[in-house]
Parts: C-alpha cells; structure tokens; sequence
C-alpha cells in the first residue's frame, strides 16, 4: 500500500499515473537507485527521443541503460554496464511479455556498491519488468 510519498510497502516508488511525467517504478539495490520508464512506441525516431528526453531528465546519472522492440527491430545498450547485464535483460523482460512496440529505459544511480553481474542481471531485470507490468 502506497505511503504519502508514493512508496509501496517495500519501499519501492510509483509514479501516479496523474502525472504529466512518464511512467516509471524505482527500486533500490545496494544504494543503488535503478528508476525504470517505459512506454510504448511506433517508430525508431519515437525510441530515441524518449531515451534522449530520459537522458535529459538524468544527467548525472551513471548508467542510462535502454531495450525497444519493434515489428522486425530489437535493440538494446549496457550503457558502460559489464556486456549483457543491463539491455538485455530489459530486452528479455520485453520479449518475455511478448511485447512489441515498446522501450524500457532504466536509469542507475550508483549507490557505492559492486552488485556483480548477477545483481545487475536481476535489479535490471526486476526494474524493466516492474514498469512494464505496471504501466504497459
């Protein structure tokens, strides 16, 4: 149940869907905060411009990691991530939903700790699925 400032009973934050904002869900890991976008898209062009606006929005940020699927297209980046420990499991968290014409944008803000490739496999993987569940 959510508490006065949006956080559900795990601490975890979600947006209002009154917002003009993008939707998002944001959880912490370790101290780090992953803060999850999603939304649904047409075209390449659309993709980009909502990575760019996500970017914008998080410039010291450390990580911008993003994963889109679109009818014959699917793409993702580790944005400096260890390969494999960031887009993709957002691109798996999209294919395993079955989903196309979307991207799921994560924004990490490192906490201090190593989590190791198994940790950013599942904070990675539990954001993405968290706002496409959610919000898609």
């Amino acid at each position: 149940m959510p508490d006065s400032a949006g956080a559900d009973a795990s601490g975890n934050r979600k947006a209002d869907r009154r917002d003009t904002t993008p939707e998002f869900y944001e959880i912490t890991e370790k101290k780090s905060r992953f803060i999850a976008y999603a939304s649904k898209i047409t075209f390449v062009d659309e993709a980009n411009a909502f990575i760019d606006e996500i970017s914008r929005e998080h410039k010291k940020a450390r990580h911008i990691v993003y994963a889109y699927v679109l009818p014959g297209i699917e793409k993702y980046s580790d944005a400096g991530e260890p390969r494999g420990t960031a887009g993709q499991p957002l691109l798996n968290a999209i294919k395993r939903r079955e989903l196309c014409g979307v991207v799921v944008v994560v924004v990490r803000y490192f906490g201090g700790v190593l989590l190791g490739k198994g940790g950013l496999l599942r904070a990675y993987g539990k954001a993405a699925g968290k706002v496409l569940d959610t919000y898609i």
